[in-house]
């Protein structure tokens, strides 16, 4: 073989790997360059490296930089974090995530380490995931905040309001609770009024029993009446010695919880993995919405959304433009 034909079979092998790592594939094209160089060295036997032209040189150098980037800011992604909110983020409030959704997020988990952060129970997130184990599908799973964390399939935290509070000062709470429902002039009511969580306590005015037709009829309801919002004054005010933080939440409900168990709790079980950048994605990032303090967090890069198709957008834009 001619030193020209050599060169220029040797130059279509390294535009190969060239398409490959701008194709973000993902064997090591350093390895398959340097077995291109070893296999022709080796088997040709007037050819050795020093006598490969400046241009091949300057390539395979320019190739091996090329690679480097990429797997730093592509194929290795275990520097950025993507943090999640579930309802009116990643599914529309209490409904279950579409297949387009599961599809996406399984895509972006080849991107970036993906987790969940919402103040639902695990059972309830797991539900709206589709009903599959959740913990497979996504690096961390922090149901209530964070108070229950899961991380790579492995439950690795677990804390109690009821620890927190004992069992005096929750009862006090929870009986003037369940009066002030009781005294409460709303169009309907239903059941479950108070849902008794690990970390938290979740308090709904029309009970978490309403049927999807009645709940997003309270929803539109309180966005007048400011059912919720004047529930959550009067708590603050009785029982401001309490230590607790109360957030809106949702579209029926507000979550009750020590302060400090927001959902920043959940950044204490990321912080010394490593990563360089956090982002939040999330739709209550108000002051009062249950997002607001994670959104606000200097640890975190926050997003705003307002829903799951907005979610998707954003997040095209972000890592899959180019």
């Amino acid at each position: 073989m001619g030193d020209k034909n050599l060169m220029k079979y040797l130059l279509e092998i390294l535009g190969l790997i060239e398409h490959q790592i701008l194709n973000k594939e993902k064997r090591d094209p350093r390895k398959e360059c340097c077995s291109v160089i070893g296999l022709f060295c080796g088997c040709v036997g007037d050819v050795s490296p020093s006598a490969l032209d400046q241009n091949f040189l300057d390539r395979t150098l320019t190739i091996i930089h090329v690679t480097q980037v990429k797997m730093a800011s592509v194929n290795s992604p275990k520097d950025v974090l993507c943090l999640f909110d579930v309802d009116g983020t990643v599914t529309p409030a209490r409904l279950v995530v579409t297949a387009e959704m599961k599809e996406f997020m399984k895509k972006l988990r080849k991107k970036v380490v993906v987790g969940l952060v919402g103040g639902s129970d695990f059972h309830k997130i797991q539900e709206q995931m589709g009903g599959d184990d959740v913990t497979s599908l996504y690096d961390y799973v922090f149901s209530e905040n964070g108070l229950v964390a899961y991380k790579n399939g492995e439950l690795i935290h677990k804390q109690s309001i009821k620890e927190f509070m004992g069992e005096a000062k929750l009862k006090t709470f929870i009986n003037f609770c369940l009066k002030y429902i009781a005294d409460l002039d709303i169009p309907m009511k239903r059941g479950t009024f108070i849902e008794f969580r690990s970390g938290m306590l979740n308090v709904s005015p029309i009970g978490r029993n309403c049927s999807q037709e009645e709940r997003i009829a309270f929803f539109e309801y309180d966005k007048e009446h400011k059912v919720r919002e004047k529930f959550v004054s009067i708590l603050r005010e009785k029982f401001s010695d309490y230590g607790l933080h109360i957030s809106i939440g949702g579209q029926i409900s507000f979550d009750v919880f020590p302060k400090g168990w927001d959902k920043t709790y959940c950044l204490r079980h990321v912080e010394g993995d490593g990563y360089q950048k956090i982002h939040f994605f999330g739709d209550k990032c108000y002051e009062g919405g249950n997002d607001y303090e994670i959104y606000m967090d200097e640890r975190t890069e926050g997003h705003k959304v307002t829903s799951p198709d907005d979610t998707m957008k954003l997040v095209r834009e972000m890592f899959f433009s180019s």
